[in-house]
């Protein structure tokens, strides 16, 4: 349990400090509270974490994909899906994929066991069975936020109208428990989990469908650069977040600032992508020097860009915690 870890490291720490020791008592109740029902809380899983509005780019890379974004608070993850003999492997090129790192094992079924409280081997989950409840709860990934949905973006490698059907099939275990955003032609209902397709993920198995009868339960990943313009007909009821690449639209960008023609740029893609509801994500942001780096994160915070994207979590969650963010 994250909290449990948290409490040992706060011991340790605390014992560590000359000036302040803990007795051996306190510290015998600090690490064995949590082995009884009075201290353990039954959501603690994500205990203590504050969700931030960034995008674990491309987060099968990651040590464990998934948990360690969780672990940092990051509200958006990244998969990259290949079909293969009816099977949509995980990976950022054919040479990566194997057998067992697959969409569902990697991803749906942890989401799954995160939020979902019929899950026994998890006792910390988001919606856990409770005497004390009148209905079911559809909380989100995050204790300390759980109305907040978790962005799924399925980054669709081999041919989308042939992948795509399967990447909706592969969120049956969510959609039969109810966990996804959906949409029923009219109106957007908020879920614990939004599906976004992108890479060759096809526009129009997802523009226009969804019913009272039958919601579509994806969304599709909008196309920054046009959306005033070819596709100003998206709107957040398809799209809740488009995305481009920084490069193409900036440049390479060897400073810590944006000059008029690029913030002006910024400004009305923001501008125009927010007038429909659709939040913003910029992808292959520089990521070195540290400087220009976080100096480009500034920048696109201020602008108003929704999740920026990451590679470096710790880096990220540390910056976002710190007085020069």
């Amino acid at each position: 349990m994250f909290s449990a870890l948290l409490t040992a490291a706060l011991a340790a720490t605390a014992h560590a400090q000359a000036d302040i020791p803990l007795s051996q008592p306190l510290q015998n109740i600090l690490s064995h509270a949590q082995q009884g029902p009075l201290y353990t809380y039954p959501t603690d899983l994500t205990q203590g974490i504050v969700p931030k509005p960034f995008h674990s780019h491309n987060d099968y890379w990651r040590p464990i994909p998934f948990y360690s974004a969780l672990s940092v608070g990051a509200l958006s993850v990244e998969a990259d899906v290949w079909l293969y003999n009816g099977t949509l492997h995980i990976g950022h090129e054919q040479g990566a994929l194997t057998n067992e790192r697959t969409f569902d094992h990697l991803y749906i079924q942890p989401i799954l066991s995160v939020v979902n409280g019929g899950v026994k081997s998890h006792q910390s989950n988001k919606n856990p069975n409770s005497s004390f409840l009148t209905a079911p709860t559809r909380n989100g990934v995050y204790d300390t936020s759980g109305g907040q949905t978790l962005y799924l973006f399925v980054d669709v490698k081999t041919d989308g109208p042939t992948t795509f059907p399967y990447v909706v099939k592969a969120l049956q275990p969510l959609r039969s428990a109810g966990y996804l955003t959906t949409y029923n032609g009219t109106a957007v209902t908020p879920g614990s989990v939004t599906v976004i397709g992108t890479g060759n993920t096809p526009l129009n198995q997802v523009q226009g469908v969804g019913n009272a009868t039958h919601p579509r339960d994806y969304f599709f990943d909008g196309p920054i650069p046009t959306l005033g313009t070819t596709f100003s007909n998206i709107t957040a009821d398809v799209s809740p977040i488009a995305s481009t690449d920084f490069v193409v639209q900036f440049g390479n960008v060897r400073n810590e600032t944006f000059n008029a023609t690029q913030m002006s740029l910024l400004e009305s893609q923001v501008a125009t992508a927010h007038a429909e509801g659709i939040m913003v994500r910029y992808w292959d942001q520089p990521g070195w020097p540290v400087t220009t780096r976080n100096a480009i994160w500034r920048i696109l915070w201020d602008a108003g860009v929704d999740p920026l994207n990451v590679d470096d979590l710790q880096g990220a969650a540390d910056y976002w915690q710190g007085d020069t963010f």
